[in-house]
């Protein structure tokens, strides 16, 4: 692997060119460790000490977390309520949030947490995958969170405060997590609907790859990737009212 550029022009290339920091044979895997041992414990101390957190169906997440069939993948989705939701959010009780290996990666805001060599460092070492907000879906880092998926790992992807989100941790807050029932999607299924509908579809193209690797069309990517996130759409609008409820 090529060393880090450092040209001014290379900024956004850097979590790339850094990608071996967030391999877990990385210098035997020990700062890591470290730094999910000091991440979790800041998170910890922030959700038991410093605020009240309550969790609804917590045991769901952990059960899912600590076992899955070898080879399936988790991906976890919520609601963005401040820049430290991930990873202050998994410090509540009995979540194992020091555990590097259990630990999932995330996708993580190039311009904010790749603008330099120490921040590459770091947060490729925290298991997170650079992302350009604003280019879709199509991008290079993409498919380096689905190599992640592939290996059966766990991939993580608004109230305001004074107009902003907060940029540090707010104390003596009531801190609600509702954790909601695993969604499973029957992918060859849907692929098959989706192929089947897109025949019937006409609409000028928006930049999408031509094909899929399974073979899918535009039209058919576009109706199989809205289905899948007004479903998620509609589940999250749910437990957002169920916290209103506890």
């Amino acid at each position: 692997m090529d060393s880090p550029l450092f040209t001014a022009a290379s900024d956004f290339d850097m979590g790339r060119k850094m990608e071996w920091a967030g391999r877990s044979s990385h210098l035997g895997g020990i700062p890591r460790k470290l730094v999910f041992i000091a991440v979790g414990a800041f998170a910890k101390v922030v959700d038991t000490l410093l605020n009240s957190t309550s969790v609804h169906n917590a045991e769901t997440l952990i059960r899912l977390v600590h076992s899955r069939p070898p080879g399936v993948p988790l991906i976890t989705v919520s609601n963005h309520m401040s820049t430290l939701d991930d990873p202050l959010m998994w410090g509540f009780k009995e979540f194992p949030s020091a555990d590097a290996k259990l630990a999932r990666w995330v996708l993580a805001a190039e311009d904010i947490c790749f603008k330099n060599v120490v921040l590459t460092y770091f947060f490729r070492l925290g298991k997170c995958i650079p992302i350009r907000r604003g280019a879709g879906i199509y991008q290079e880092h993409m498919n380096e969170a689905l190599d992640r998926l592939s290996d059966g790992a766990w991939v993580m992807p608004e109230k305001s405060f004074f107009g902003r989100r907060p940029p540090f941790p707010l104390c003596n807050k009531d801190i609600k997590i509702v954790v909601g029932e695993p969604i499973d999607f029957d992918l060859p299924k849907l692929r098959q609907m989706a192929m089947s509908v897109s025949r019937d579809m006409s609409f000028r193209s928006s930049g999408w790859p031509m094909t899929s690797p399974h073979g899918l069309d535009e039209p058919a990517q576009r109706w199989l990737y809205t289905t899948i996130s007004d479903r998620i759409r509609a589940i999250m609008e749910h437990l957002r009212c169920l916290a209103i409820q506890f």
